[in-house]
């Protein structure tokens, strides 16, 4: 197939870039609540105890933890905060979410057809074209939206991080305060960690999906049993890479929160007791496994794998949906 036949069967840049914003725009709203407690697990600092152990903590570590697991996190931002207090910082995060989604899918159709266009004709070369394609366009097309909506992630963290003082009256607050206090540098605190968990988080998502995508669509051409499967390929296979993307990244990802609300305000969120780290992503890690052990480095897994396999799913899902609309607008089978 010539270059000229892959690209008139490609949706326009601004038909992917629209569909790419619808996705991420939806699943933001599914994403909020669990995003909020995610958040709040991640900033609180002390060593994480499970099943009987939790019992036998010292009175001293109970008072010094705000939030005992999920469930009490939910109940006490919902007690102090109302029920609003689960979508706060969502219109920072809807922003970062329909821009985010627009430059990521975007990304990633420009790559695949480059890698088209560089494997068309080579039959020898595409081991190389399927095999790492979508590993290698997902990371490129997450390094590039991470760097362009990172001050929305920032102020989404922040906002998510206040309770009921609050150090933020709204966003165009926010922007001043942080640009008057702490520069344009400000924005992008933690940014050096986002880059190195997307990479990793977005080759593993966009490869696992496009595997688990061939992978159903075969069982339900061989099998009667999954027949009924069809059309639903995108949803499910979008909430399997959400959850292997987000299991493989998450230290970095809690780092990416803690580097956030660094800066003059940090002791007045809610997690009172968040501590000053350095710009060193190894030091940071360091100091997390030494003050609160190894597993200190996955709080908040259980709220970010409930949000991942919904929103992932959503995304793709929607995504899907969306691009099936224009391709049939614009008449391309």
């Amino acid at each position: 197939m010539s270059d000229q036949a892959v690209a008139s069967k490609q949706l326009s840049a601004i038909a992917t870039g629209i569909c790419g914003g619808v996705a991420g725009a939806v699943s933001r709203l599914v994403a909020s609540p669990l995003d909020v407690v995610k958040i709040r697990l991640q900033l609180q600092t002390g060593r994480p105890s499970f099943g009987f152990a939790a019992t036998q903590l010292s009175q001293q570590k109970v008072l010094d933890r705000k939030y005992n697991g999920m469930l009490h996190a939910v109940s006490m931002i919902i007690r102090e905060e109302g029920i609003r207090g689960l979508w706060k910082g969502n219109l920072s995060a809807e922003y970062l979410y329909l821009s985010y989604g627009t430059v990521q899918f975007l990304t990633y159709q420009q790559m695949q057809i480059l890698f088209s266009s560089i494997g068309d004709g080579r039959n020898d070369k595409l081991i190389f074209n399927k095999t790492l394609q979508p590993f290698l366009s997902g990371a490129v097309c997450g390094v590039t939206a991470t760097v362009t909506t990172y001050p929305f992630d920032l102020l989404r963290t922040r906002f998510a991080a206040q309770g009921e003082k609050k150090i933020y009256s709204g966003l165009t607050h926010a922007i001043k305060q942080i640009y008057n206090q702490e520069g344009i540098g400000g924005f992008y605190r933690g940014i050096s960690a986002s880059v190195l968990q997307i990479i990793p988080y977005m080759g593993l998502m966009f490869g696992s999906y496009e595997i688990s995508k061939k992978s159903f669509r075969l069982l339900e051409e061989k099998s009667f049993w999954f027949s009924n499967l069809r059309g639903a390929e995108d949803f499910l296979s979008g909430a399997i890479a959400g959850m292997i993307g987000k299991t493989g990244i998450f230290p970095l990802d809690l780092l990416r929160r803690r580097l956030q609300i660094q800066g003059p305000s940090r002791s007045k969120y809610v997690i009172k007791n968040i501590p000053s780290y350095s710009n060193s992503i190894y030091s940071c890690i360091r100091q997390i496994i030494v003050d609160e052990g190894f597993l200190g480095l996955y709080k908040g897994l259980t709220p970010a794998l409930l949000k991942a396999a919904p929103v992932s799913a959503t995304t793709f899902f929607v995504y899907g949906q969306t691009k099936k609309l224009f391709e049939k607008l614009h008449g391309i089978s």
